[in-house]
C-alpha cells in the first residue's frame, strides 16, 4: 500500500447504557435461572438502554468518547456499523454526525449485524487508502435488545445494549495501530439461521408479532461461527505472514463465552490470550469488539506492542478477521 495511506488506530472510545440487567431480574420474568443462562452463555448480565435511549444516542456517546481519545474532533467521514438503526429511512449515520457537531461530512451506516465493526473498519480503511479521507470516525452500536422476543428465553438473556468506535487516520504500514490484511465474508443462503423475518421491504407487515423479533437457529449457529472465525482468523495470518504464536490477544466478537474458547481452542490459542468481557455486557452486535478493546486497555490486559487478532461472526451470515499491533492509545 501505498506510504502514509495505511489506516492507523487514533482513538478509542465506548459507550454502555447505566442500567444494569443481571440473570436473577431475568429469571423473575422468563423461564430460566442464572445458572441455565451462565453454564451456556458465560453471561451474567448486560446493560439495557432504556426506552428514551436509541442507537443514535449510544453511538454519540461512544463517538464523542473517540474523539476524546484521539485528541481531536476533526475527522473526515463518519461509518456506523449497526443492525438497529433508529429508522428503516433515513440511515442513523448523519444524526449522529450532527449529534456530535460533525455536521457536513460523509456518513453512512454499514450493517453487517455482528460482524458490522469489522466491516466498517474495512470500509473507513478503503476511504483513507483511496485518499477520500484522512481521518473516519469508525462506531459500532446496537440496541439490540429492541429485536428479542421478551418471552424467548434462547435470545433475551444473550443480547445487551452498547456502542464502541475508534478514529482512524492515514499512516504507514509499519507503525502501531495500522490495520493489518482484513478478511471477510458472506453467506446468504444461511440468512434464516439469525434473521427478524418482518418489517423490512420484503415483509413489511405481518399478522404474528413475533415475526418482528429476531429468530436464532442457536445449535447451526454456534457450528458455523467456531469453523468461520477460525478459518477467516487464519486466512489474515498467513496474509501477514505470522503464527498463531505470535498472537498476544485474541479479540472475537463477544457472542457466546463457549464459542470464543471454542474458535481458540481451534486456532491452538491459551486461554489466558482470550479477551472476554461478554460476563458483564451479553452480546452488544457491533459494538461487541470496540467494547472488548475498551475493556481490555482499561483493565491492562491489553498493551501497547500486543499483536491483537480479531475475528466475528454474525447473521447473514457475515463474518471475518483482522490483525493490527495495538498502539499506546486508550479510551476517551
Amino acid at each position: 500500500m501505498q506510504k502514509g495511506h495505511s489506516a492507523v488506530v487514533a482513538g478509542l472510545g465506548a459507550w454502555l447504557p447505566p442500567r444494569v440487567v443481571d440473570n436473577d431480574e431475568l429469571s423473575r420474568s422468563l423461564d430460566t435461572s442464572d445458572e441455565w443462562i451462565r453454564t451456556r452463555t458465560g453471561i451474567r448480565e448486560r446493560r439495557i438502554a432504556d426506552a428514551d435511549t436509541s442507537t443514535v444516542d449510544l453511538a454519540v456517546q461512544a463517538g464523542g468518547n473517540a474523539l476524546r481519545s484521539a485528541g481531536s474532533d476533526v475527522v473526515d467521514a463518519l461509518v456506523l456499523a449497526t443492525s438497529t438503526a433508529d429508522q428503516l429511512c433515513p440511515a442513523s449515520a448523519p444524526q449522529v454526525a450532527s449529534g456530535l457537531g460533525l455536521s457536513g461530512i460523509a456518513a453512512f451506516d454499514v450493517n453487517a449485524v455482528c460482524s458490522g465493526f469489522l466491516y466498517a473498519l474495512a470500509t473507513a480503511g478503503g476511504l483513507i487508502a483511496g485518499g477520500i479521507a484522512n481521518r473516519v470516525l469508525v462506531i459500532g452500536a446496537d440496541v439490540f435488545s429492541r429485536l428479542c422476543d421478551p418471552e424467548d428465553r434462547s435470545t433475551l438473556p444473550i443480547f445487551g445494549d452498547g456502542a464502541g468506535a475508534v478514529v482512524l487516520r492515514a499512516g504507514d504500514a509499519d507503525e502501531p495501530g495500522a490495520l493489518g490484511p482484513i478478511d471477510l465474508h458472506s453467506d446468504g443462503e444461511l440468512a434464516d439461521l439469525l434473521i427478524v423475518p418482518a418489517g423490512g421491504a420484503r415483509q413489511r407487515v405481518s399478522a404474528e408479532p413475533h415475526d418482528y423479533f429476531l429468530t436464532m437457529q442457536g445449535t447451526t449457529v454456534f457450528r458455523h461461527a467456531c469453523a468461520r472465525m477460525a478459518e477467516s482468523a487464519r486466512t489474515v495470518l498467513e496474509r501477514a505472514g505470522q503464527d498463531v504464536a505470535d498472537v498476544d490477544r485474541f479479540v472475537g466478537h463477544q457472542a457466546n463465552l463457549r464459542i470464543l474458547q471454542a474458535t481458540a481452542k481451534q486456532l491452538g490459542l491459551p486461554e489466558d490470550r482470550v479477551v472476554a468481557n461478554i460476563a458483564r455486557t451479553g452480546n452488544t452486535s457491533a459494538a461487541s469488539i470496540p467494547l472488548a478493546l475498551a475493556d481490555a486497555c482499561e483493565d491492562g490486559s491489553l498493551r501497547p506492542g500486543h499483536r491483537v487478532l480479531m475475528t466475528a461472526f454474525g447473521a447473514g451470515l457475515t463474518w471475518g478477521s483482522t490483525l493490527l499491533t495495538w498502539p499506546d492509545v486508550k479510551p476517551g
